[in-house]
């Protein structure tokens, strides 16, 4: 389709040749000598962008520019000068010009910015479609390799790197492609967790990768030792991708010293993952140390109501003794109160902020129909994430820190997957509710659409009763009872999830953050 410009320049009759190579290049251009004529054009035709002369009588290209900008905020707007000084440069990009263009200007010069502002998102599209054809066999030969814990996360970041670019392209059938891609990645790293978590948890291999119970250990303490105020900021349920999402806010406010990933343990919940992350310990371990710590899946309190006690237990036991504050924000006023009142934080070695937005917002995907309807996909999910996030307390509080120079640490506990198919499951009344993991005695599933611990005490998890095991769900399945299935099944399915095992939940996100 033919892109129309105008070119609003009191010495038109110079430009001849300039308008000539336009229309070789396929633009339709419509010229004006001033600025009045440029916005009774503006305001009665369809344009695309506008070449705007700076030096024009009448209205002068400033405030042709602002008027324009009142009319069509969003129309791409060149700026020509003869006038280097940069009073008029910063005018003219804090009226947010598109580009701007010092007189005399050559035609390809001219090409090149109408390409930029027009025809950029198409170029774009096209490059990295053919980019990412060209990393789709090395990635399905990455995939056919015996990968070890390190290269699944090399792998992950791969992927997430492709499905955000190929967002941006909007090739439906690239993203078809790789999400193809995803899904065989996730059945390849079910079978990976399968055969190596016992060994993992239970010390028996060396090369056990960095997990929820010993995270303090070996990536805070560290930290910790190397500074004088570290700010511990754990956003439940955080995937990486969303993580990667937020990050070009955070950008504008500190480094990143460090983007790393660790594993979180099973099941990928937040009564498990968190408890365990701050205790340092599995948690059959936590409810044998700490009995009146740990809360039961049969129990009707909170599961996460003692982190704080078990954090200061982890650190005594480390043979640190530092001055800790602990922050749970579960709403919007209480993290409002929190950014107003920072420097009461001031003088702490360690302070916790746990922030429970992206939980909750997971939940309300299930439960609340405005919700479903504004985060139906992976990347709306990422969107209305970070929509939050600019909006958020939270940010307030970075931005804080970003000025107190302090070194923060941004991670989380578990992430989320977007399940689309149904696992039939029978327990007793007993069970537990999750829908990708289940823990009870007797119960009937689908062999292969799971990874079974007969035995808790394999996984270091606590026991219901004698004959409790645990079931975990694998890819993007979830469990569903064959009392009212189809019900249950229609409400459940492409609604977000975690306990179970998939790349979204299992690789997660942890962040240094150095101050600029």
């Amino acid at each position: 389709m033919e892109k129309t410009i105008l070119w609003a320049d009191d010495e038109m009759d110079l430009l001849k040749a300039h308008l000539h190579f336009l229309k070789e290049k396929g633009y339709h251009v419509i010229t004006a000598t001033n600025g009045s004529d440029a916005l009774d054009i503006i305001k009665t035709k369809d344009v695309d962008l506008v070449l705007l002369d700076e030096n024009m009588p009448g209205f002068s290209g400033l405030e042709t520019l602002t008027k324009i900008k009142q009319i069509k905020p969003d129309l791409p707007v060149v700026m020509i000068t003869k006038s280097e000084e940069e009073s008029i440069m910063e005018d003219a990009i804090g009226s947010k010009i598109s580009d701007y263009l010092l007189k005399p200007v050559n035609p390809k010069q001219i090409l090149l910015s109408i390409k930029k502002n027009l025809d950029n998102k198409r170029l774009i599209s096209e490059k990295t479609t053919t980019n990412y054809q060209q990393e789709f066999r090395q990635l399905g030969m990455t995939l056919g390799e015996n990968l070890n814990v390190e290269q699944w996360k090399e792998l992950y970041q791969k992927l997430i790197f492709w499905e955000l670019e190929l967002e941006k392209s909007q090739d439906e059938s690239m993203f078809e492609i790789l999400t193809m891609q995803k899904n065989e990645a996730n059945t390849l790293f079910f079978k990976f967790i399968e055969r190596n978590y016992i060994n993992w948890v239970s010390g028996k291999d060396i090369h056990a990768p960095v997990m929820s119970h010993t995270l303090f250990k070996n990536k805070v303490a560290p930290i910790l030792e190397e500074n004088e105020s570290v700010y511990f900021v754990l956003i439940d349920n955080l995937r990486y991708d969303q993580w990667k999402t937020i990050s070009t806010l955070t950008n504008e406010l500190f480094k990143i010293e460090s983007e790393e990933m660790y594993y979180s343990i099973l099941p990928t919940a937040t009564q498990y993952a968190r408890n365990s992350l701050f205790a340092g310990l599995m948690p059959s371990e936590i409810e044998k140390k700490y009995p009146k710590l740990w809360v039961g899946e049969e129990d009707e309190e909170g599961k996460n109501l003692h982190e704080e006690e078990l954090l200061v237990e982890n650190l005594r036991r480390m043979g640190k003794n530092y001055k800790v504050s602990y922050n749970k924000i579960t709403n919007h006023n209480a993290g409002k109160k929190l950014s107003e009142n920072l420097s009461n934080l001031n003088g702490n070695k360690l302070n916790v902020i746990v922030y429970n937005f992206v939980d909750m917002l997971s939940h309300a995907r299930t439960e609340m129909e405005i919700i479903r309807e504004l985060a139906d996909n992976e990347a709306a999910y990422r969107s209305i994430t970070k929509s939050w996030f600019e909006h958020s307390p939270l940010y307030d509080i970075l931005k804080e820190l970003a000025h107190k120079k302090a070194k923060v640490i941004i991670t989380t506990d578990h992430g989320t997957i977007h399940v689309k198919e149904p696992s039939r499951v029978v327990g007793d009344k007993n069970t537990n509710s999750n829908l990708r993991y289940k823990t009870g005695r007797s119960l009937e599933f689908i062999k292969k659409d799971v990874f079974e611990v007969k035995n808790p005490a394999d996984a270091f998890l606590p026991k219901q009763n004698i004959s409790s095991s645990y079931i975990f769900a694998k890819e993007d399945k979830f469990f569903a009872y064959p009392n009212n299935y189809n019900h249950y099944v229609s409400y459940y399915k492409n609604t977000f999830q975690h306990g179970g095992i998939s790349l979204e939940e299992v690789l997660i996100p942890f962040i240094v953050l150095s101050p600029k």
